[in-house]
This record gives C-alpha cells, structure tokens and sequence, in this order.
C-alpha cells in the first residue's frame, strides 16, 4: 500500500518559479513536510551533503546543471548499495529525451503539463520502493551478521578444540591469534581485517589434531618420517577447512597452509617466497614463531622476550617479511604490552 505524506525528505530542482512553488504546494498538500525547493543545479550538491533528501524530483532542461547531470552527480555520492529515486520532468516529449534519461538511471519520467495528482501518485510509488528496499537492504544485512557470528562462533569452537589437543608446552593458539592481530594493527591495515586476523590465526596448527599423540609428544629427537608426519599439519588444517564461503574461514585456511612459510622460498612450500604467501601467514608466521620460543616445550627451554626478539629481527629478509618484522619490533617496542612477557 503506497502512504500518501510522509515525513520523508523530499528536494525538488527546477529553474521556473512559479512552476517549483506549484510543485513545492502540491507536496506539502498531500502531506509531504519536508520539501525544500531549488531553482538553481549548482546549489543541490550542498544541499545533498547537509540534507540527504530521499527523494529527488528535477527538471531535465535547466541552465548551468541539466536534471540528468544533477542525477548522476548524486548517483555517485550515494553509499554502496543505497536506492535515491529521482523522479525527472521536462516539456521536451522526444523520445530521444525520455531514453536518454532512463538510461542514466532516472527511477521515472513525467512530461509538461502534468496533473497535481499524478505527481503526487508517482512520487508516493518511488517513496514506497525506496522504502521496500531499504527494509530489503536491512534485512539481508541482519542475515549476513547472523552468518558471520555463526562463523565466528564455529572458529571459536575450532579453536578450543585446538586448544584441548595441544600437547604440554605447545603453543598457546588464542596467544598467537592475539599477538598476530597487535602485528596486524602494526601495519595499519584495517580494523575488521585485523579482527579477521585475530579470530582466524588461532587455527594456524589446526592440523595438529590429525598427528598421532606419541610423536606430538616425543621429547627426543623426531625420525624423518616422523618430520614429514609433522609437516603434513599445514595441508591437514588447510583440508578440515577448505570449501567455506566464510572469509574468515578462508583466512584461517590460508593461514593453516601457509605459516610455515619463509620470506626466501625455504619454508615447506619450495619456492614459494615473498609477496606470493599470503600476509595473514607472513603475520602469524612471526607470531608463532615467538609465542614458541618463549614457551618451555618438551624438546626446548623457553628462550627470554629478548633473546626471541632478537633471533626474530636476525631472521627479517630471509625466513621473515621485513616489514612485518619491523611491525613486530614496533609492537615489542611498546611498554605496556603485557602480550610479550607471557611464557
């Protein structure tokens, strides 16, 4: 049912007087309170930025800016995703003039002379379908947050279990996950990455659980074939998740495969080096590799916040990233990061 008046913002753009007087009281005798009329283009674009109408009827034929133009330069602005209606007038009844504005995205057309009441009938149908699609537009976006937090909820549980399967003295994976998200924010990228970040790198040896117990837990020296078994958790964590839609899945799946990964091409993968491995992997490679050396494992004492500091900076152009090393050392530099001093 289309509502007649509403409180919706309505700006309308025509250079004839009288005529944008008329159209003014035509709207706000069916209801319509907030009308603001224009008689020059120039001046819509400011009066968009401060009042985003929601609605926008515009004659075709004016000096300076004609309707289309103005259309287009408010089409560009708009937020991804956003419908503006734009409802054009003209007296010009040439075909060519009405397919001209319907091709540059005009949500309706009327021709001079026009009936009081067929202005308000249209305007009252693009009101309703600007409307129907804004509740479209937040309905699939509640859906979308439903599924992410679902995601989310799925990696958390993931890594619990990661969590349950460690082995005495293995690293902490929610450790990683956080230290790899400071080196994330270190680099600047932004906040919901390095959120993806913090959430996905905990399951960077998800793999892990697929590796028989008496070799995780070995405290001498691992055969070669015991080696390759261990090795074989990146592929496995890449497998357990592979085939998601999720992107935060997919980065954890990424990084699971990757992270063992070094800057020359001397990781796991032979010759897979530089900017070819993903830079959550490069992220949490770093991250790992400390959270590991200042933990007491079966086969190592846990060398100090220091020392790992140190071997990690040593290491920045040929098993690491140098600029993740250096986003790392800025992370280490900041006093309060408690972070840094768990073993």
């Amino acid at each position: 049912m289309i509502e007649r008046g509403t409180a919706e913002r309505i700006l309308v753009v025509e250079d004839d007087e009288s005529l944008l007087r008329l159209l003014e009281r035509v709207l706000r005798n069916a209801g319509y309170s907030e009308v603001r009329g224009v008689s020059d283009a120039r001046q819509v674009l400011p009066i968009f930025r401060e009042w985003r109408p929601e609605l926008v009827v515009a004659d075709v034929q004016m000096p300076h800016l004609d309707g289309i133009a103005v259309m287009q330069q408010l089409r560009a602005r708009l937020p991804a995703g956003e419908f503006l209606p734009v409802l054009l007038v003209t007296g010009d009844v040439a075909a060519e003039t009405k397919q001209r504005a319907l091709a540059a995205g005009a949500s309706d057309f009327l021709t001079k002379p026009f009936d009081a009441s067929e202005v308000v009938l249209r305007i009252g149908t693009l009101l309703a379908l600007r409307r129907a699609q804004r509740e479209l537009r937040e309905a699939v976006q509640r859906v979308t947050e439903q599924v992410e937090q679902a995601h989310v909820d799925a990696v958390r549980r993931l890594t619990m279990a990661v969590k349950y399967r460690n082995v005495q003295g293995a690293t902490d994976p929610t450790l990683v996950g956080e230290l790899s998200a400071h080196i994330a924010g270190a680099l600047d990228l932004p906040a919901d990455e390095v959120e993806r970040i913090r959430l996905a790198a905990p399951l960077h040896d998800l793999g892990m659980v697929g590796i028989p117990e008496e070799v995780l837990g070995r405290e001498g020296s691992l055969s070669l074939d015991e080696l390759d078994q261990i090795r074989e958790h990146t592929s496995m964590g890449a497998r357990i998740l592979t085939n998601s839609e999720s992107r935060l899945i997919q980065l954890a799946e990424e990084i699971a495969l990757y992270h063992h990964e070094a800057w020359d091409g001397s990781g796991y993968t032979p010759g897979l080096a530089g900017d070819s491995i993903p830079l959550a992997a490069r992220i949490v490679a770093v991250a790992d590799t400390f959270c590991a050396m200042t933990r007491n494992r079966p086969y190592q004492t846990a060398h100090s916040v220091d020392d790992a500091v140190a071997w990690i900076e040593s290491q920045a152009g040929s098993r690491f990233d140098p600029e993740i090393v250096r986003a790392f050392l800025r992370v280490a530099g900041m006093g309060d990061l408690a972070l840094l001093r768990r073993t």
